[in-house]
């Protein structure tokens, strides 16, 4: 059981509305992350539907304080990787080591064995270092001296970096970045939030008074019901028409893939049940089409230098992409 923010224990009742539980996890993170519930929605929607997060932006606009709160607010294990020029791959993942006694190698393993990873400017890493994370990202185990060992689930990543522009800074590769299911940027709070952080601060630091609202257990049923979210087939030719028209503007290097359409229809799934609907609508392919999608779309160099943006162009995608009418679907609420 878990305890909720006024400290009572969940009800049969809240079982039958995820928004109830769902709004007690984003409500608990907004007691230390003032402002910003747009980026802690899109961050629970995608552990709601498995998928790992990119949040990026500059220092010091709260991305560690984000993954903090929300690894406090839940009831799983939690490891933070803070990623450095030289940190290297056995770093993360883990490596064999001798043991003495038994005169044999036994594998000690790396901080990503845990249900919530922290990577912690990602970005400041090399590749090689980076590309150490590929396997766990996508299939959620590790191979060392040729042998599999599998992460705990859940085993969500959740990266910040820090804009490429910043000194000190690697670019992510595509097969990096085409693994992130949603990228959030958080921005600097308005000035009334910015005054309410500093009253806050003030008194106390608000964090540590963050105690969990949804257990392991209940994430991972939470995911399984994610799961029964009925996608119409028109939605799902609708998100595919979408990835396509990336893939052949003229902007664009590199267009959105299959994985990305993939990732767009699961968030799309998590955000119908953060809503209580048992089925997706256009809304929620509209909502998260841009953080599902901009991420891992690489402009030309001439669409650069004219200043257009991944964001951009798939505006542009949705608006020039026709929404299909489709009725309400298997098991549908009247």
């Amino acid at each position: 059981m878990s305890i909720l923010p006024n400290n009572r224990t969940t009800s049969l009742r809240e079982w039958d509305q995820p928004e109830i539980l769902t709004n007690n996890l984003i409500r608990s993170v907004e007691r230390v992350v003032v402002g910003k519930r747009g980026a802690i929605e899109l961050c629970v929607v995608s552990i709601l539907a498995r998928g790992h997060v990119l949040i990026e932006d500059v220092p010091g606009t709260g991305k560690t304080l984000l993954v903090k709160a929300l690894a406090r607010s839940l009831d799983c294990s939690f490891k933070r990787i803070q990623f450095t020029p030289d940190l290297l791959p056995s770093d993360v993942t883990g490596a064999s080591v001798y043991h003495p006694v038994l005169h044999s190698f036994e594998f000690r393993q790396g901080p990503l064995f845990a249900n919530l990873v922290l990577a912690d400017e990602l970005n400041r890493t090399p590749a090689k270092t980076q590309a150490a994370m590929l396997e766990a990202m996508e299939e959620k185990q590790i191979t060392a001296d040729g042998e599999r060992h599998t992460l705990p689930e859940p085993f969500i990543l959740l990266a910040t970096q820090n804009p490429v522009e910043a000194e000190g800074t690697f670019s992510l590769p595509e097969a990096q970045l085409d693994r992130f299911m949603l990228r959030v940027r958080l921005g600097y709070p308005e000035l009334q939030e910015e005054t309410v952080i500093l009253s806050r601060r003030a008194a106390q630091t608000p964090l540590e008074s963050l105690r969990p609202v949804l257990m392991r257990e209940e994430l991972l049923a939470l995911q399984v019901k994610v799961d029964e979210i009925y996608v119409d087939e028109t939605l799902c030719e609708y998100i595919a028409r979408l990835a396509a028209y990336t893939r052949a503007h003229r902007d664009a290097a590199l267009g959105a893939s299959p994985r990305a359409s993939v990732a767009l229809m699961r968030a799309a799934q998590a955000k119908a049940f953060m809503a209580g609907r048992p089925y997706v609508i256009p809304d929620d392919i509209k909502e998260l089409a841009v953080p599902a999608f901009a991420h891992r779309i690489l402009l030309t160099s001439a669409a650069r230098y004219a200043g257009r943006s991944a964001e951009e162009l798939v505006n542009e995608t949705l608006e020039r992409t026709a929404v299909p009418g489709i009725p309400m679907g298997r098991g549908a609420r009247s």
